[in-house]
């Protein structure tokens, strides 16, 4: 029987200035081009390897079911910049709702870039009280770097309800 991997969010935490090249290659290979900008991936050896490639710039961690259901609900977009809604959630997944779809991809059932017609990352807002200093690690008081269960809590305080993927509210 296949064993169900964790899912990681990686959040690209610094910007192009001073980038390594083989950071670049991996956070351009990641998709992560943008400050704010988080992707969901599957945890395994090449994906840590990449990870670890690029750790000064980016942060990562365990992405529980509740922070996936709200970073889908919310941030979720299709292609052409347009919000997913319910309806077309039904239509393009077969889930009747956010929190099935969550489900789903964290037991592994389906994979999020397998999901037809949706744009593989997140644009985050900057995080509420800012992030800690980034050029330092996680373990070191910083915000890059590995940060286990403790994404969720970053990724809470990016997704901000109310404020549209525009930025108009």
């Amino acid at each position: 029987m296949w064993e169900v991997l964790p899912m990681l969010a990686v959040i690209r935490i610094r910007g192009r200035t001073g980038l390594k090249p083989a950071a670049k290659k991996t956070a351009e290979l990641l998709r992560l081009n943008r400050i704010n900008h988080m992707v969901i991936l599957e945890d395994n050896d090449v994906t840590r390897g990449m990870l670890n490639r690029a750790r000064d710039y980016l942060t990562w961690g365990e992405i529980d079911e509740a922070t996936l259901e709200a970073v889908l609900e919310h941030r979720a977009m299709l292609a052409g910049r347009k919000k997913l809604e319910e309806e077309q959630l039904k239509e393009i997944t077969g889930s009747k709702d956010f929190s099935e779809l969550a489900k789903s991809l964290i037991k592994g059932k389906i994979k999020y870039r397998d999901i037809e017609g949706i744009v593989p990352l997140f644009r985050l807002n900057p995080p509420k009280r800012g992030y800690e200093a980034v050029r330092k690690s996680f373990q070191n008081g910083g915000s890059s770097g590995y940060r286990g269960e403790k994404i969720n809590e970053l990724i809470k305080r990016m997704v901000l309800p109310g404020v549209d993927l525009n930025g108009s509210n």
